[in-house]
């Protein structure tokens, strides 16, 4: 196998480089510094309230967490009025400044506080997708090297046109799509497609914008403008998934703008009625606050947080990273899987699976040895795969001299006085072949790269003295846990995974053969896997898609939940998911959905109680006399209540009850 050595030059030239990472600051967001402002008035009010110190020291500081919390939501709430429409942010900073007009100014700050810090994480979110979105465009280079009549002339790469033929030296990034007219070279395009090894490039094939290239230089002809590269279409796709999924709700916001016009005009009718018929002008408005206040969704959203919040904690503790309430409530409700092969069912770098002699003299520690000597000058992902399987057999490495490196073809090297070179199966030996026994070598060649092919490795042939002596089989390793991880989504979702990959057919129904998959799609481009988890939504089901690169990001984008594999993850896939699996655990996926339906389940429960203690105090309040101290008892004891029963998801016991 062709075996790069990195390029001695400086990495300065356009290509070459790594794209740099454009990241907003958290406390660049008004939203992160106004929530940030509340919550902190709020920490700092809260002990000296409870603890009985005289309003002048608590007051200021609960009038600094309403006015940094409360302005922009009830900013929004009014606008929002204007065209017409009551949501409950309105709501909620109207029952907040009712609760501190009757003296309940911890129970109105708390609400304050929700819902800032709420909305704080839902921009920052909104912000770092955009910024990973904008850094993904940095992975084609800023110039290009175009190939003109009077010779060699920089540009930019915006500026190249579909014709247009350009110079690609080792090491560079390529500069748009297009197809190679000269030159060989290996190219990793992991990020495109998502394959763990280089791709051998050739006059004639075709390569993508982004893509890193190998030793090799390669003259490249421009067949796509820099709007319609691959790079372009991804940014795009992701963009589009972003504006075009259904709305952020939780699904007891759905219901918000009946519930928020339904108490706003009940509480009105509770004021006006009586007083057009001669009542007490402070009875009345006392009896219509204190429905304002019992009515208020206080319980409800705190029915609905502590049980995803606290789920949300404690995923966090287990290296799982769930962005969003919002995210741990889609979670639960998934009910089909797509999985990204490399990097996420796979570990995302080639081993030597297994050694297979052809014939000679040489045992398979010494052809191991042999080939780790002669690619051990090497930086080829091979290569580093070749030598460590010698390092862990404990094998001793000689010494290599005269090393070189053929691009798209492998590596030569004298060893112990021996030629020995490691390549591509296509290599043809060299034209001293004397001797009965290599033909036969020859055949047993053959048929080992077949058998390996055929299996979904990647044949690497090792020859000594122009006579091959053993086939390598190289594969990417499976994830320890991935089989139980798989049928561990197949039961939470009632249906088996389907295997998207960029990678060729025969590696992909190897993984999926030794994980349990049978729903298997191969040598999908980004928009492919889109197009599959739309299909699949489509059909009504509601997909969770798992991945680590930037391939993967449309589709992470694109569906009811994304699930990114954060060690090795791109960033523009960390950004697009809702759900980073920070320790590469894959079983931490199908225990983080577990929990996630435990805390649906425990939503459900709050909203009872909290349904059934609102109902008890609303009817009390219209039908009889509740007084207000009562009432406001009644109601911070249905919030106190749906609140530590949400928190019992805080428990270590609840996420091993979850499959952890």
């Amino acid at each position: 196998m062709a075996s790069p050595v990195l390029d001695a030059r400086p990495a300065a030239r356009s290509g070459s480089a790594a794209p740099p990472l454009r990241r907003t600051r958290v406390f660049a967001l008004p939203e992160v510094r106004w929530a940030a402002l509340s919550a902190a008035a709020f920490l700092a009010a809260f002990p000296l309230d409870l603890a009985g110190a005289p309003a002048w020291a608590w007051g200021p500081l609960y009038a600094v967490c309403y006015l940094a919390g409360g302005w922009e939501p009830g900013w929004a709430g009014l606008r929002a009025l204007r065209e017409r429409s009551l949501d409950v942010d309105l709501l909620m900073v109207v029952a907040a400044v009712g609760a501190a007009a009757i003296g309940q100014y911890l129970d109105g700050g708390l609400l304050i506080v929700i819902f800032a810090v709420s909305g704080a994480l839902e921009a920052l979110a909104t912000r770092r997708t955009a910024d990973s979105v904008r850094g993904l465009l940095d992975l084609a280079p800023a110039t290009a090297v175009r190939l003109a009549g009077s010779g060699e002339e920089t540009v930019p790469a915006a500026d190249l046109r579909v014709g247009d033929t350009v110079l690609v030296r080792p090491g560079e990034r390529l500069p748009a799509d297009g197809t190679v007219l000269d030159g060989t070279s290996d190219v990793d395009q992991a990020t495109i497609t998502g394959e763990p090894l280089p791709v051998p490039k050739a006059p004639g094939d075709g390569v993508f914008a982004g893509t890193l290239n190998g030793t090799g230089a390669l003259r490249v002809r421009v067949d796509e403008d820099a709007s319609g590269s691959v790079i372009a279409r991804i940014v795009a796709m992701v963009e589009e998934a972003g504006a075009t999924k259904a709305p952020t709700q939780l699904f007891i916001e759905k219901v918000e703008q009946r519930y928020s016009v339904g108490v706003v005009v009940a509480t009105l009718a509770l004021f006006a009625v009586p007083l057009a018929f001669g009542a007490d002008l402070t009875a009345t408005l006392l009896r219509a606050m204190t429905f304002m206040i019992v009515a208020s969704p206080c319980a409800v959203v705190l029915a609905t947080m502590p049980p995803l919040l606290s789920a949300i904690a404690n995923a966090g503790r287990h290296g799982v990273l769930v962005k969003s309430a919002v995210a741990m409530e889609r979670l639960g409700r998934i009910d089909r899987v797509a999985l990204d092969k490399t990097g996420t069912l796979t570990e995302g770098a080639p081993r030597v699976a297994e050694v297979r002699p052809t014939g000679g003299p040489f045992t398979e520690p010494e052809v191991l040895a042999l080939a780790a000597a002669a690619e051990l000058p090497s930086e080829h992902p091979l290569a580093r795969a070749v030598v460590d399987a010698a390092r862990r057999r404990g094998l001793t490495v000689p010494r290599a001299t005269d090393f070189s490196s053929a691009p798209g073809r492998g590596v030569r090297a004298v060893v112990d006085g021996r030629v020995v070179e490691v390549g591509r199966p296509a290599v043809p030996p060299p034209a001293a072949q004397d001797g009965p026994d290599v033909p036969a070598a020859q055949e047993a060649r053959a048929a080992a790269v077949r058998d390996l092919e055929a299996a979904g490795r990647t044949a690497v042939v090792v020859t000594v003295d122009g006579v091959p002596v053993a086939v390598l089989g190289v594969a990417d390793r499976l994830r320890e846990g991935a089989a139980d991880a798989v049928a561990a989504l197949t039961r939470l979702s009632g249906t088996a995974p389907v295997l998207l990959t960029g990678d060729n057919e025969r590696a992909a129904r190897r993984v999926a053969d030794d994980v349990g998959i049978t729903d298997v799609r191969a040598g999908l481009l980004p928009e492919d896997k889109v197009a599959a988890v739309r299909e699949q939504e489509h059909a009504g089901l509601r997909t969770l898609v798992v991945g680590d690169g930037v391939n993967d990001a449309p589709a992470l984008a694109a569906a009811h939940c994304g699930v990114a594999m954060g060690r090795a993850g791109s960033d523009l896939a960390l950004e697009a998911a809702d759900v980073v699996v920070v320790r590469d655990e894959l079983a931490a996926v199908p225990a983080v959905v577990a929990l996630s339906r435990r805390a649906r389940r425990l939503v459900v429960q709050n909203l009872v109680i909290a349904g059934v203690c609102i109902g008890v105090l609303v009817v009390w309040d219209l039908a009889g006399h509740l007084p207000l101290p009562l009432g406001v008892a009644g109601h911070e004891g249905s919030t106190v209540l749906v609140g530590l029963n949400g928190l019992r998801l805080l428990r270590e016991r609840a996420w091993r009850g979850a499959g952890g």
